[in-house]
Parts: C-alpha cells; structure tokens; sequence
C-alpha cells in the first residue's frame, strides 16, 4: 500500500527555503503545503515560484490541522521562539543547522520534545553526504582498522563580501566567523565518524580586507572520549572547499566535493572525488570509488517526514545539533584563553547553569 505524504509547512521564505522545498518536490515522502515569511513580497514570490501557497499570518498555518511538521528557515537567533510556537501548535518542527544562535536556545529547543511531545530535527546534512556514509560503513566494517586521526576543512569566500548590511560582519550574530558557519557542519561530521568530542582547542585571526568584526579564519583541534584527535579548518577568504579524510591503522580514505554543487546535492556524485589508500601503499596506488548519487537535503526531509509520521526521533536528533553549538562554544572559549583545551561538558552544563540561574530568577 502507499503512504500519502506528510503535510509540511515551512516558515521563512528566503534562498534556502527555496532549496529545501525544491528538494521536497523530489520526495513521495512529504509534501509542503504552506509557506509563511513576515514579508508579504516574499510570500508572493515563494508562492508564484514554487507554487506553494503563503499564509497571511503564523497562526493561520500553525491552526492547519492537515499540517504534521513545520520547517523553519528562518535566521538562527528566531530558532528558539518560533520553534516554541511550532510545538506549543503540536507540530513536530525541524531547524535548519545551528539548532540555534545560542547553546542556551539550543537546550530550550530540545526540551520542547519533552514539554510538549513533538520530535525535534536539526538540519545537519552533511553527513548525509554518499561520501561520507561510504567512509562511515568502511569504518564499521573495520575496512580501516583503527582510526586515530581525522581532518576536515570547509571554506569559501564569504569574507571578501561582507558589507555592514549582512548579518555575518556581526561577531554576536556570527561568532567566530567561518568557525559557526562552516566549521559547525565538520563539527557534527565528526561526531559521527568519530564518536564523542570531549574537548577541544583553537586558533582564530582576521586577514579579510573588507574590515568585518568577526574573524574570518579558524583551526580546531578536537580530542575524542576514545582518544582519537581531529582537526577542522575554516577559511573565509577562499575558494570553496568541503573535504574531510579519515586516518586507520589499516587504510585512510579521502572525501571532496565540488563547493560549487552545495545547493543542488543531487549533483554531488558527479564531481566528488572519494579514494581509500591501504596498508603501506603510496597515492599513486590509491582505490578510487565511485561515489552514488544522493540528495542529503531530501534525504534529511524524508527524515523529518518519518519522525513527523511516527512521533519517533530520527538521526538528526536535537542533542547533536546542541552538540555541535557546544563544540563551537569550547571553541571559541579556547580563543579567549590562547588556545587552551577546553571541554565540551563544561559549554553543556554552563548553558545549563545560566537557564536554572534564569528559572529561579523569574
């Protein structure tokens, strides 16, 4: 038998809701019925685009009784009100990546499963990625051997075009730089190949020319529960790049994409590069794999779909996406104090402190 699609809204109608609801087209999963934005031009525009009809006001979508789950695309320091909303609505909500601006809005969100029984999904795709589950199965399989070492990096060229006018010259709307905006998805990816970050140490510096308050670039290093290290670099004054590569006593294997084709995943496999190199082997006699094709943005959709249908959470849980903010956090802590080692538990239970300090005060 078939399953009729879930019933989505999605609010904030700007350039990554059209990505998102360009990749939920794709899917015989879910389906977006509505659309709110507080700009009436773009309401019109995403309706006359996508075709998905736009609702005047919040509250005539979140009162859709036909509507299971509701994505949010809105900027990160909303996450945490409109997420309320959502779920005190009843409908499960998905975030886009970071769960939110704050660690503190981070806990909040993924208590809203708890207070008011709807799942929460964090848009991390990047791991999502056909290269990356490629690595992670070769890991499990033992492909590798032990892993010990991992390294990424993310960059691009967003700090040669920051204007005071973009919401990411600001250090409190992006802390960081490239570290909360790029660095954030290694930092999941990681967790996920890696296991548990338990601490981590960092270095920033601004070498932009436009004059922007944050920092525009980072190195990570980052200690696992099991003792393996891993590094995550951020560029912002580059060419794009998405690369991560995973380091055994048996093997590494090498992961890259085109920065290019971030917007339309489907694309991916066409001019990714993904190779394993054994034993003593040199790069000359590396195993090139041929990576299949993916979408990591319906695929974390249709994530959202099932948790929606069945009430259960899925991978992209809310606890990995504060997670990731934690590991930002300790991160730029470490900068503060020279790039001391700072650990992930002491972001999580100060986040958690300065909520109970709030509670008792109200």
């Amino acid at each position: 038998m078939s399953v009729e699609p879930v019933r989505v809204g999605i609010i904030g109608l700007g350039r990554w809701a059209k990505v998102l609801t360009r990749a939920a087209k794709k899917s015989d999963k879910l389906e977006i019925v509505a659309g709110y934005s507080r700009s009436e031009e773009k309401r019109k525009e995403f309706e006359k685009e996508l075709g998905v009809p736009s609702m005047p006001d919040l509250q005539t979508l979140l009162s859709k009784s036909d509507i299971q789950g509701v994505i949010l695309t809105v900027p990160n320091e909303q996450h945490l009100p409109v997420a309320r909303e959502v779920a005190k609505a009843g409908k499960h909500v998905y975030t886009e990546k970071p769960i939110a601006s704050t660690l503190e809005d981070g806990l909040q969100i993924a208590a809203l499963r708890e207070k008011y029984g709807v799942t929460v999904t964090v848009g991390h795709s990047a791991r999502l990625m056909a290269g990356i589950r490629m690595i992670r199965a070769a890991i499990d399989r033992g492909e590798l051997g032990r892993v010990a070492f991992l390294e990424a990096n993310f960059s691009n060229e967003r700090a040669l075009e920051l204007t005071p006018k973009t919401w990411r010259w600001y250090k409190d709307r992006a802390p960081g730089g490239p570290l909360s905006q790029l660095a954030i998805h290694h930092f999941d990816v990681m967790h996920y190949l890696g296991g548990d970050i338990v601490e981590a140490s960092s270095v920033a510096s601004k070498l932009s020319p436009v004059g922007a308050e944050v920092d525009d670039q980072s190195m990570t290093l980052l200690k696992f529960a099991d003792g393996k290290v891993g590094y995550v670099g951020s560029c912002w004054t580059s060419p794009g790049v998405f690369s991560v590569r995973v380091f055994g006593s048996k093997g590494l294997m090498h992961y890259e994409i085109d920065f290019g084709t971030w917007d339309t995943p489907d694309k991916l496999h066409e001019t990714s590069t993904l190779y394993i190199q054994r034993g003593k082997q040199g790069y000359a006699s590396r195993e090139v794999l041929k990576v299949p094709e993916s979408d990591m943005f319906r695929t974390e959709l249709e994530m959202f779909a099932e948790s929606c249908r069945t009430g259960q959470d899925g991978e992209l849980t809310a606890k990995n996406g504060y997670t990731a903010v934690a590991v930002v956090n300790a991160a730029l802590r470490s900068i503060e104090r020279n790039g001391q080692l700072v650990r992930v538990a002491e972001m999580i239970e100060q986040a958690r402190a300065k909520l109970t300090e709030s509670a008792h005060a109200s």
